[in-house]
């Protein structure tokens, strides 16, 4: 079983979003879809000051298994994202929910949050996949 953080909430396509209490939103992908995926080879990232539409992807996620679309999970604004991956993609598959993340959203509207899965909500969603 993926560890699945409590304090986080998940898009059903599996990625997490952890708020950081200033209106920026920091997002990943879940330890369950980086173990899907396999050994990270490349990570494609946004560019900071993209718009994003919730639902949209905006990142691809390159394995030794598959490319992955990663979508965004909430509209904003692209404020942040993890230049690390660039030399160091491995860090989504050593720590998907810390070091790991991919880009930090500030938030359009935060009330999309609540279209989100709660831990329990996405610990289900996995156990139907």
């Amino acid at each position: 079983m993926s560890n699945i953080p409590s304090e986080l909430k998940y898009a059903s396509s599996h990625e997490w979003v952890r708020a950081e209490g200033d209106g920026t939103y920091t997002v990943g992908i879940t330890e369950h879809a980086q173990e899907l995926l396999g050994d990270m080879v490349f990570v494609e990232l946004p560019e900071v000051g993209d718009e994003v539409d919730a639902g949209e992807d905006c990142a691809v996620a390159e394995s030794v298994k598959a490319a992955s679309d990663i979508y965004a999970p909430i509209t904003g604004e692209i404020v942040a994202i993890n230049e690390d991956l660039e030399d160091s993609p491995e860090t989504v598959n050593n720590d998907a929910f810390g070091d790991g993340w991919l880009f930090r959203v500030k938030a359009s509207d935060e009330a999309e949050l609540g279209n989100l899965l709660d831990a329990e909500g996405y610990a289900n969603s996995i156990d139907e996949d």
